[in-house]
């Protein structure tokens, strides 16, 4: 009896030691942050406003940040970094422009440029260090798609016909997670507003199906602002309506399939979500104006995280355990588990 005692008092202790904890902390410069790539444990990189980017080589514990010169007035929200010499960011807005470094930041070549006035890049991921692709606002009511085979040091449209899109539909830059690669060949990217659909190519962007979701859409605010896979068959799509962004029906669902069906959670995130982050095969956070959200058991279920309204943008490191999350008036958190 008394050895049953002690293995039930215990068992509580041990549930709450594994439970993810966030500990915050500010960089020097007040910026906003919405562009995160996190190598491994070691190296982060982030793009935010003011032509702001930041640089980690020690996990998060000090960032070294620049302004790139001629973009002060540059918002960077998608990042990919390669290592902690190697990374590409984009800004939003036009011209569009993709600029890469292999020295740590010291310099950037401007690896891409479009002038166009509907030019806006919305995200960028890679399938390998060589392989990659970033996608953008229509042009002319086709989707921005570009592709590269040399790690970004070169850009241009695939030779397949690119997503076509409603009129009000296109694709929300708020975390850079709109886009993700899969497997050697699988890209999947998500739009918004008007309509909110799945785009899937199974042969690195040359030919598109889509597929209807059920979020919240019809207005320009509304749609799909992230989504994660663990695996090809099981996501999370989360997003809601920005101008109401307490708004907590239709606004995250889960799918097994690939993508095809979806369904609620039983108990959802508190509102409208910029960024969906599996940790673990079933932990998962969210982040948004009104706090961090976890999910202990693959997004079926929601729990306040955290209070903090700063964060746009969480990210887990694509090699090892690092998860950082960034935001607005410079605010970092490391998220542990």
């Amino acid at each position: 009896m008394k050895t049953l005692l002690v293995i039930f008092l215990s068992c509580p202790l041990l549930l709450f030691a594994q439970l993810p904890a966030l500990k915050t902390s500010k960089l020097q410069q007040a910026v906003s942050i919405r562009g995160l790539s996190v190598v491994d444990d070691n190296v982060i990189w982030m793009g935010g406003s003011a032509g702001t980017v930041c640089r980690s080589n020690d996990g998060g514990i000090s960032f070294k940040c620049n302004v790139i010169t001629g973009f002060d007035s540059t918002e960077f929200r998608s990042v990919y970094a390669f290592s902690d010499s190697t990374a590409i960011i984009c800004n939003i807005g036009s011209p569009a422009k993709i600029l890469r470094t292999a020295d740590a930041g010291i310099s950037w070549n401007e690896v891409y440029s479009n002038d166009d006035p509907a030019a806006f890049i919305d995200g960028i991921d890679f399938w390998n260090d060589k392989e990659g692709i970033v996608h953008g606002d229509p042009i002319d009511g086709f989707m921005l798609i570009l592709t590269t085979n040399d790690g970004g040091q070169t850009w241009q449209e695939p030779a397949g016909e690119r997503p076509r899109l409603l009129e009000g539909e296109a694709c929300f830059a708020a975390s850079g997670t709109v886009i993700r690669c899969m497997g050697d060949s699988k890209v999947m990217i998500a739009s918004g507003g008007v309509a909110s659909r799945f785009f899937i190519s199974s042969d690195k962007g040359l030919n598109w199906k889509w597929v209807p979701t059920p979020i919240v859409q019809g207005l320009t605010s509304t749609g799909i602002f992230s989504f994660a896979f663990r695996d090809e068959q099981n996501g999370i799509i989360a997003g809601g309506d920005y101008k109401r962004d307490t708004l907590s029906t239709d606004h995250i669902f889960l799918t097994n399939d690939g993508g095809n069906n979806w369904q609620q959670p039983s108990r959802p995130t508190r509102g409208y979500r910029e960024c969906v982050e599996y940790i673990t095969d079933k932990q998962v956070l969210a982040v948004g104006p009104s706090g961090m959200d976890i999910s202990l058991n693959g997004g079926l279920t929601w729990e306040p995280f955290s209070d903090e309204k700063l964060f746009h943008v969480v990210r887990k490191a694509r090699t090892g355990k690092r998860v950082i999350a960034a935001g607005g008036g410079g605010i970092i958190g490391q998220v542990t588990y």
